[in-house]
């Protein structure tokens, strides 16, 4: 299918720009150009002209917990261990697959209405086998959002049974899954060693091995909390990074999360060893677990994604919210309006997390899939529009995302989802809070 799109202006080559069009063919953006060239050069094809609107990237969710989604609200202004065990570790023995793909399908949803067009799922709810997995990849699918599934690898004792498997257990599974969706255009798998709190030396060791093996990254939770890093010293004699490094696993393989308690040396080596970093900044207020150090680590040379985390620890899930979380959290921690701008978030959101998660995606540049968002350039959290970028990272909010196109097929048109009623997701999940809500009473 080829299709010609034209708007008021389009975000090309770090400014927007008029006039121009994107000719898409089979989901890929075969060329960009002036408009009047573009449309006497494919004359005959589908047309979409978008007046009063701009086209920016999709933007891409570097982590996330789907599930968490049918959790939002419960045990809100908690301690982290208190949240932990009164939301996610109270409700997980209720998620069976249909919870799964209920979680999945809503949190999923919600976010292609906010202009996500690629999320990394971090999935760890597995119940001795791949099902729930395979529930969630299937929400994906009906919805036409690009995954990454980030399968983890979990074995400490004090959690879940259903978290839990072997190494050999996570290897095995991990890599079968990887190997069904080898060459799937919206689909990859990447191993994820939980954290060095909850996956053993081993564990990280193999979640590490297992992403050379298949070529991709691995995902890990690191120094999140101070909790994390105090069990790490006491344990091993070694702050979490150092410990990770003893492990030789600290390379450009690695996208950690969080980030937020570390020394200068710890710094240094990720920036030494091209580590990658997934800021989930609105999740790190929610939870209170502090201020990762930005600057700092851009400085030393780490490249940076932003993540919404799970919903019920954020509890939006939206990347351009990050954007502007990111930007003034570092801010007003630094006392410094210049530490951090809006081009670098608006990177971050886009280009920088498609970069790591090794997708075609995050730029509007020939051979890139064609996943892009349109914004209501009269929505008056846009305007004035001689200020429209500065405006997209600061001020815009989700009502002026009009659509959203994902793999060059329109899913999200006029801020309604096209591929799955929105109305049928509500109904799924008041269903199951329902259902919930009968068994513990």
């Amino acid at each position: 299918m080829s299709v010609l799109y034209m708007a008021n202006s389009i975000y090309i080559n770090n400014q927007f720009q008029k006039n121009q069009a994107i000719y898409v063919l089979d989901g890929v953006i075969k060329e960009i150009g002036p408009k009047n060239r573009l449309l006497e050069k494919y004359k005959g094809v589908t047309v979409i002209e978008w007046e009063g609107k701009a086209i920016v990237p999709g933007t891409v969710n570097a982590h996330n917990h789907s599930f968490q989604s049918l959790l939002r609200g419960i045990a809100v202004d908690r301690p982290f261990l208190e949240w932990r065990d009164q939301a996610l570790y109270r409700y997980t023995p209720l998620l069976d697959e249909e919870a799964i793909y209920t979680g999945a399908l809503f949190a999923f949803g919600e976010m292609l209405k906010y202009g996500v067009t690629a999320v990394s799922d971090f999935f760890y709810v597995h119940n001795g086998g791949t099902a729930t997995d395979e529930a969630v990849i299937q929400a994906a699918k009906d919805l036409g959002i690009r995954l990454v599934f980030a399968r983890t690898m979990y074995d400490w004792e004090g959690a879940p049974i259903s978290y839990r498997e072997t190494v050999g257990e996570a290897v095995d599974r991990t890599r079968k899954l990887a190997i069904k969706y080898q060459g799937d255009p919206m689909v990859s798998i990447h191993p994820a060693p939980h954290s060095p709190h909850a996956a053993s030396p081993a564990m990280i060791q193999a979640g590490h091995r297992l992403a050379k093996e298949l070529g991709t990254p691995f995902h890990i939770h690191v120094a999140e909390e101070t909790f994390e890093v105090d069990e790490i010293l006491g344990k091993y004699g070694l702050r979490p990074v150092h410990y990770l490094h003893s492990l030789g696993v600290v390379d450009e393989s690695m996208i950690a999360i969080h980030l937020v308690w570390l020394e200068d040396s710890e710094i240094k080596i990720l920036g030494q060893k091209n580590a990658r970093l997934a800021y989930c900044p609105s999740s790190n207020m929610f939870l209170s677990d502090g201020v990762t150090r930005i600057p700092d680590l851009l400085d030393a040379g780490v490249r940076i994604s932003l993540g919404s985390d799970g919903a019920c620890s954020n509890n939006r899930i939206s990347i351009f919210e990050e954007m502007r979380m990111c930007s003034l959290l570092q801010k007003v921690t630094r006392l410094d309006g210049t530490c951090i701008n809006a081009k670098e978030v608006f990177d971050m959101g886009t280009k920088a997390g498609a970069e790591m998660l090794q997708l075609p995606t995050g730029e509007l540049k020939v051979g890139m899939k064609a996943d892009f968002v349109t914004l209501d350039l009269n929505d008056l959290s846009l305007s004035p529009k001689s200020e429209l970028f500065a405006n997209i990272v600061y001020s815009m909010q989700p009502n002026a995302i009009s659509d959203v196109i994902v793999d060059g097929k329109l899913i999200v048109e006029n801020g309604q989802i096209k591929t799955v009623s929105e109305a049928e997701i509500v109904k799924r999940v008041d269903s199951l809070m329902e259902k919930w809500q009968s068994i513990q009473d």
